[in-house]
């Protein structure tokens, strides 16, 4: 998922997709350990989108980007 798009999304959606997001890192980590894992930039991948999304977040706490409930 694109950044601009997860910008649109709520704080809610957000934190179900960040949910998502680390559990599907760890059954990569686990498919890894056991050799099962094809494709390696699968993980680096996630781990970029969980950061982003943690990014979101952050801006919502800090202020700096304001929720539509707030406007």
């Amino acid at each position: 998922m694109k950044a601009n798009q997860l910008g649109e999304l709520s704080v809610v959606e957000l934190n179900a997709k960040l949910i998502d997001n680390l559990d599907s890192l760890q059954n990569l980590r686990f498919q890894k350990a056991l050799q099962q894992l094809e494709d390696g930039t699968q993980i680096s991948i996630v781990k970029k989108e969980i950061a982003q999304i943690k990014t979101i977040l952050r801006e919502y706490d800090l202020g700096i980007r304001k929720s539509e409930g707030d406007a």
